[in-house]
Formats: structure tokens, C-alpha cells, sequence
């Protein structure tokens, strides 16, 4: 456009954008130039539609009636707690209380809806701390409402308060309706001809007929029947897994129930879980989230759920037994069922960003009732966002009210959903203060004094995608941490891809080089082999690269990094020696994981031969391809070994305290005269000098002395355990390996051999020590040590044992 008119002036310009129902009205244009900068900005303003007017106040509905927008007057109500709370309101009867931060806003308008869809439109009036607030009464569980939100429209400046634009309640309980995003849900208009700056440009369409609404909820649970497992973090045993995908297929679980949280609570899934042996659940997102556009217009899903909406609310798709707060019962039922079997609840959660994306996203809650407050905007450019995620925006966790957003959503989990838990996404954009990442980042020095929260699991996944935000090793006790330096050694080493074992011997010992110096305990590396992103374990030994062409992106989307080998042929094979290879190679890396110190995670369905078909970023497969086919089990015999395999290991961890140690090694004798709590071993059985860490090798002895163990139980009694010697074999050729003679041991018994198709039938070998075995190729030897002397270490702690756990 050749010339820009000042507020208030006629432009000769118009814009039709198109109505919900297909036709065209007329626009008038604004174009504005803001004083406060020289950019300009546009704004399209079509006429605003009207509000239904309140009638009669009316009698409250009956127990068990379908709720109906209350049309009482208003009254103050009060400023806290934010979201709507259902109780008794001051004249003795059922109402909801109401209440909405936002800062810059000129005026806020409750919205209710009746079961026809019909809007009432209720300002608020009342104002305290930047909280609009009001108590309605009447309102009864289950009432469907949003809010619309009054202020500027002056993107250059971060503005972009559209009244036209039905709100989504950042505190709601719950959800209803799905998202599937209309033009009218965008805040500007998307078909602008100028589109370098037609997210300036305001689009005035009411988007209340097609956003999803928020449902009042009556939370009155107290948990009094409830035990929760509180496993110690040393004795845990995750198994990530997404609440749909479980059980979608499981021919246990009625077809009702498949996909849902009472599924995920059907004894038929709750016996895999117990016969595994795990002793916590890390769901996928369970807030409610969105899809993006892109992904609808394929026909396609987000199907992991990293695209969350709304904090509070039970994703509304998992739930079998209704949208309008029924999801929220179902969810505490499921928490019930998992901790009477002995099992945690964790829930992955994505507090760094939302489903409203970058200025170009829709217009769904935080962004149009007070987008400066709620993210972070470039400092220089407050029409762009700071995107430390990946997503399009960052929410910006040095802001009050967006860390008590986060606090008060995590607290309620806990508290009210029962919850054990955190698995933070992208928990490094959450310790940025404000743009780098620190120690002193508002968010983690509150969640380390909150009375709630520093009691729970903390776990990060400790990087994100702007610069200095990888901090594996970085964040502070009370933190647990996904360690990726464990998964890649490990991929490497099982593929032959490391030419020596120094990296290894860290990783098994439980990653002192990374969390030791800040006075963290072992069990602050989750060990993982495999996570939701990537390949499977089973896609890990098939495939040498990405096959993500059913994403809709010609494969361009996922890692190329994936350290995965083939083994000889790319994909699935009905050749028997590949085959042999590749499950023993699952066998290797299943047991290297779950003897490992740390805490060990496995992926739901790897413990079975689960399949994405070389898709390493199935986000968007909301299909067979991501959910676990149970069928692997019944059919093939070699499947039910690896099962078998994997609780047999957790069951030895369980038994045998020295498989997860509570401290690092130290490298040293508990006792005088005893035997190092650690020692590392070349294949001649002579303990391992400087240059054998540095030596090109793939054959590493380890051995845990179980006497020598720094751990106490309750009463303040030492604890003793057996001793195991640990051999890790990675090449393809077999290897002898002698034996560690005294003082470490007189004898030793075959415990796991990953060399043996199933370990039913493997031999109960003894082995006197200092004799030589054959360890067959790509292997994993686990022989428990008998009758050592106690007797001297036969060397130093120093430069011989230099990767003790302590160096």
C-alpha cells in the first residue's frame, strides 16, 4: 500500500475475510502508525458481533440436570484462586468464582455457553492485583465458558488483545471440544496480501463457535484412600509410555476402554506392568493439547502431545467416559489403580512453550489475554518471539505470574491429581534469566523451597535449541536428568563405533565426570537407550537411516544422528543370521541398560520387539505405527524371551542393591584391608592401567564388590551384597577372557549370557577363577564372584583404576 492513514481516518482499502459460514462482509480498514515506533500497523476491523443478552435470572438447576449459563447478576467475588472454583458463594448458595490475570487489559468478559452453543456474555468488573474477577451464582459443575479479553491491538509494541477472539481459560480444569482450527481462531487476519506483516493486521471474526471451552469442575477428592508407592529414586524403574498408544491394540482391554485412561487401568494393562516389574509410568503429555494446522490439513495428528493448550486439564481425548469433567475423575481412577499395583504416576510435561505457536499462530488463550505478560518477546522487535523451543514461542518463566502459571499447575497434579512426578520438556528454556541459562533461574530456586514440589521426581531433559542451552550435568540436586551422553555411548559401543572403553566406564559407573562435583547422588542420570523420539530399540538394530516419508515432509524431519546399525540389511529381513544378530543386540543393550547405575528407563514396547517401521520422529502417527502391537508376544516365541529377558533383570536390580548404588564409587576399600567397592578389567584379568582406557578396544571387565558397598539401611546396619564381574564384548569376533583370581574372587556362576536366545535354558556354569573363558562376539557376560578373600586390592586406586566413579 502506497500511502498509511492516520487512526480514525477512512483507508480506500477493504478486506473481505471469510465468515464461519461461508460468505463475505464487507471491512472497513484502520492503518495506524503507533508514535511509540516507526514500524507501521494495520488493523482490520470487522464488524463485532453481538452479544446475547441476559435474561430473567432463573432457579438452579436440579442434582444431576445439564448445567445451563447462569444469568444472575454478577457479584465481586474474589481475586484468588485464579480459574473458576466451584462452592458456596455468599448468600448460601452453589456458584463459581471466576477469576483471570492479565495486566494491560482495558476490559474482561466472562462467556457462557448453553448446550445449544448460545453465549452469555458477563463483564467483570472487579479488579485486584491485575486479577479481573467475579462470582457467578448458579454456575454448576460441568458449564461450558471462555473468556474474551479488551485492550490494545499494537503488535509492533506486543499488544494483541482481540475481544472477537473466545479465550480459553488458562486455569481450566478441563476441556471441551477439540481443536480443530478454523481462520477465525487467528487473532490477525492469515489471507492478508502483504504477508510479511499480516500478523499485524487484526481480525475481528468471532472464533466462539468453533474454539473448544473451558468446563467449571468440582474438585473434592482428598486422597484419603490413597498409598502412594514413593519408590526411592535408587530403586526406580521408569518405563515411558503414551496413554493411547498402550493399549489401543491390547485384545485385554475392552474396545471402550482402548486409548484411555480407564484403559491404561484395566487389569489386563496393569498385569504387563507388573510382570515387567517396573515401579513408575513417565506418560507422554496428558495436558490438554492441540493440532497444528499443518498437521490437520495432512489428515494428521500430534499424536505425542507436545503442543499443550491448557495446564490444568486432563487431554479430553484419552477419556471414555466424557468431556465435561468426567475426564478428571477418570484420571485420579487410573493414579489410584497404578499406585495400589505399586506404581508412580510421572507425567512429561511442556512448560516451556504452547499450541498458540509464533506470531503467525492461532489466537487460543495466553496470547490474547496478555501476550507481553505471558511470553517472551525479542527485546528489540516485540512483535517477534524469543524461541527457545523450536515452537514458534517460549513462555517466559521470569515473569510472576507465568512461574505461578507453572507452579500452581504442578502443585495441582500433585495435590489434587495425585500425581508423583515431573518429566520436564526442554527444561533448560524454563532456567533461562532472563536469555541464559542459570542456576539461579527464578524457576529453579522456587521449585527447590516449594513445600510440594521439591518432594516429588524431578526430571529435565536438560537442553533446548538456543545457544548454551545443552546442560546435561548442569541443573542442581533435587533435579534428575535424561542423560544423553549415556545413550549414545552406548549405541556406539554395541555398534563398534568406539575405538576405546574410557566413555563407557563412566557411563556404567553412573556418570560421576557429569553429576558428582555438585553433591549429586548416581541416581541423577536416567539412563536411556531409547525415548518416544527416535527409533524404537528394535528400529535402533534395523535401519541405518530415517524412513519418516508417512510425516508428510519427503523425510526431511527427525535426526540424521540417529548411531543405529542395520546390521548388514536396512529394514526387516526373513534372513535368520541378521535376525539372531539383531535380537541379540537388543538382549545386549537391554541388559548393559538395567545393570547400569542410574536410574534406567525403558520405552514402552521395546521390552517386546516394538516396530515404527524406521520412523524416528513418529510425532504425527496417531496409527498402528506408534501404538504397541500385542500381538508380537503371542506370535513369535523369540519377542516373549526378550520380555522375559528384561523382568528377569529388573527382578535381579530389585534383589541386588549393588546393581543401584545409592552413592558414587569411590574406588577405595570400605574396610581395611578390603577389596575396591569397583575395579575395571582387560580381557588378561589384570586390573586396567592409564593406557588401557586409551587403547583401542571393545572387551571391558567390571567388578562390584558387594562387600565393599557405602551404603547403610534404615537401622544405620552396613549393607552387603553379592559380587559380580560385568563383561561387555562388542566385537564380532569372540574373545577369551580370563578371570580375575584372588583377591577378588575364588569362583564364579554364569548369571545372564546375551550370547543364549533365551536364558531358560542357560547352563549354570562354574568357573574357577584365573581360568580363561571364551566370550562368544557381541556379547554380555554377567558372573556373580564367589568366595573372595577380603584380602588386599592387589594395586592402587590411582592412574591403574583411573574411571573408578570418582576421578
Amino acid at each position: 500500500m502506497a500511502a498509511w492513514q492516520a487512526a480514525g481516518d477512512r483507508a480506500d482499502d477493504t478486506a473481505e475475510p471469510d465468515r464461519p459460514d461461508g460468505s463475505t462482509e464487507r471491512t472497513r480498514l484502520q492503518l495506524v502508525a503507533p508514535e511509540a515506533t516507526a514500524a507501521r500497523t494495520v488493523t482490520a476491523e470487522p464488524r463485532a458481533a453481538e452479544p446475547r443478552s441476559s435474561l430473567a435470572p432463573t432457579d438452579l438447576e436440579l442434582p444431576g440436570a445439564r448445567p445451563q449459563p447462569a444469568t444472575a447478576p454478577v457479584w465481586p467475588g474474589s481475586w484468588q484462586p485464579l480459574g473458576a472454583r466451584f462452592h458456596t458463594g455468599p448468600d448460601g448458595r452453589p456458584g463459581t468464582n471466576f477469576a483471570l490475570w492479565t495486566a494491560g487489559a482495558e476490559a474482561v468478559e466472562l462467556c457462557l455457553f448453553d448446550e445449544d452453543g448460545a453465549e452469555t456474555r458477563h463483564p467483570l468488573r472487579e479488579q485486584t492485583f491485575q486479577t479481573w474477577h467475579g462470582h457467578v451464582p448458579g454456575v454448576l459443575p460441568g458449564q461450558r465458558y471462555g473468556f474474551r479479553v479488551h485492550g490494545r491491538w499494537d503488535p509492533w509494541t506486543g499488544a494483541r488483545w482481540n475481544p472477537a477472539k473466545l479465550l480459553l481459560d488458562p486455569y481450566a480444569r478441563a476441556v471441551d471440544g477439540a481443536f480443530r482450527l478454523h481462520d477465525s481462531m487467528y487473532g490477525h487476519v492469515r489471507n492478508w496480501p502483504e504477508q510479511d506483516v499480516a500478523d499485524t493486521v487484526r481480525d475481528n471474526r468471532d472464533s466462539g463457535r468453533h474454539m473448544p471451552k473451558a468446563v467449571v469442575v468440582h474438585d473434592d477428592d482428598d486422597w484419603s484412600d490413597d498409598r502412594r508407592p514413593k519408590t526411592a529414586w535408587a530403586d526406580t524403574v521408569l518405563y515411558e509410555l503414551h496413554v493411547k498408544g498402550f493399549t489401543q491394540r491390547h485384545p485385554g482391554v475392552p474396545e471402550e476402554l482402548r486409548g484411555t485412561y480407564a484403559g491404561l487401568a484395566h487389569p489386563a494393562a496393569i498385569d504387563h506392568l507388573t510382570r515387567l516389574g517396573v515401579t513408575a509410568v513417565e506418560l507422554l503429555p496428558v495436558h490438554q493439547f492441540a493440532d497444528e494446522e499443518h498437521l490437520q490439513r495432512q489428515g494428521l495428528r500430534n499424536y505425542w502431545g507436545y503442543n499443550s493448550i491448557a495446564y490444568f486439564a486432563p487431554h479430553a481425548g484419552y477419556a471414555a467416559s466424557g468431556t465435561r469433567g468426567q475426564q478428571v475423575t477418570e484420571f485420579k481412577r487410573m493414579v489410584r489403580t497404578l499406585h495400589a499395583a505399586g506404581i508412580e504416576v510421572i507425567l512429561d510435561v511442556v512448560y516451556n512453550h504452547t499450541a498458540e505457536a509464533a506470531e503467525g499462530g492461532p489466537t487460543l488463550s495466553l496470547r490474547g489475554i496478555d501476550n507481553a505478560g505471558y511470553y517472551r518477546l525479542q527485546p528489540h522487535n516485540r512483535r517477534s518471539y524469543a524461541d527457545f523451543t523450536g515452537c514458534g514461542n517460549t513462555l517466559d518463566s521470569n515473569q510472576p505470574q507465568v512461574l505461578r502459571l507453572i507452579t500452581d499447575s504442578l502443585r495441582y497434579w500433585v495435590t489434587e491429581m495425585g500425581v508423583d512426578g515431573f518429566r520436564f520438556d526442554l527444561a533448560a528454556a524454563l532456567a533461562r534469566s532472563p536469555f541464559e541459562v542459570s542456576l539461579l533461574a527464578p524457576f529453579l530456586s522456587t521449585i527447590s523451597q516449594d513445600p510440594v514440589l521439591s518432594r516429588v521426581k524431578l526430571i529435565a531433559e536438560p537442553w533446548d535449541v538456543g545457544i548454551g542451552g545443552y546442560q546435561v550435568g548442569g541443573f542442581p540436586p533435587l533435579w534428575t536428568e535424561w542423560n544423553d551422553r549415556y545413550r549414545d555411548t552406548l549405541r556406539d559401543f554395541w555398534r563398534g563405533a568406539r575405538p576405546d572403553v574410557r566413555e563407557l566406564g563412566y557411563r556404567l559407573a553412573g556418570s560421576s565426570d557429569l553429576y558428582q562435583q555438585r553433591g549429586r547422588r548416581p541416581y541423577a542420570s536416567v539412563n536411556f537407550v531409547t525415548a518416544h523420539d527416535g527409533f524404537t530399540l528394535r528400529d535402533l538394530v534395523s535401519y541405518n537411516g530415517k524412513h519418516n516419508e508417512a510425516n508428510g515432509e519427503d523425510n526431511r524431519d527427525g535426526t540424521n544422528e540417529n548411531r543405529s546399525w542395520n546390521c548388514g540389511v536396512e529394514g526387516e529381513t526373513d534372513t535368520p543370521s541378521v535376525n539372531a544378530l539383531r535380537r541379540r543386540q537388543l538382549r545386549n543393550l537391554t541388559a548393559t541398560l538395567l545393570l547400569s547405575t542410574g536410574v534406567p528407563m525403558l520405552v514402552a514396547g521395546d521390552e517386546m520387539g516394538r516396530t515404527q517401521g524406521g520412523n524416528n520422529n513418529a510425532y504425527c502417527q496417531d496409527s498402528p505405527v506408534s501404538w504397541i502391537d500385542w500381538t508380537l508376544l503371542r506370535e513369535d516365541a523369540g519377542w516373549q524371551a526378550l520380555f522375559d529377558l528384561t523382568a528377569r533383570l529388573i527382578r535381579l536390580r530389585r534383589r541386588h542393591p549393588v546393581l543401584r548404588q545409592r552413592a558414587f564409587f569411590s574406588g577405595r576399600a570400605a574396610h581395611p584391608g578390603g577389596l575396591r567397592d569397583l575395579a575395571w578389567f582387560t580381557s588378561r584379568g589384570r586390573e586396567m592401567t592409564e593406557s588401557d582406557w586409551y587403547a583401542p578396544g571393545a572387551t571391558l571387565g567390571m567388578f562390584l564388590s558387594g562387600e565393599e558397598m557405602a551404603e547403610q539401611d534404615q537401622l544405620g546396619r552396613e549393607v552387603h551384597d553379592d559380587s559380580f564381574l560385568l563383561i561387555l564384548h562388542a566385537h564380532h569376533r569372540a574373545t577369551r577372557f580370563v578371570l580375575p583370581g584372588a583377591p577378588w574372587a575364588e569362583s564364579y556362576r554364569t548369571v545372564v549370557d546375551t550370547s543364549l536366545d533365551t536364558q531358560d535354558t542357560a547352563p549354570d556354569r562354574f568357573c574357577e577363577a584365573g581360568s580363561t573363558i571364551t566370550v562368544p562376539s557381541r556379547s554380555l557376560l554377567l558372573l556373580r564372584a564367589t568366595g573372595s578373600s577380603g584380602g588386599g586390592t592387589g594395586g592402587g586406586a590411582g592412574a591403574g583404576n583411573s574411571v573408578n566413579g570418582s576421578s
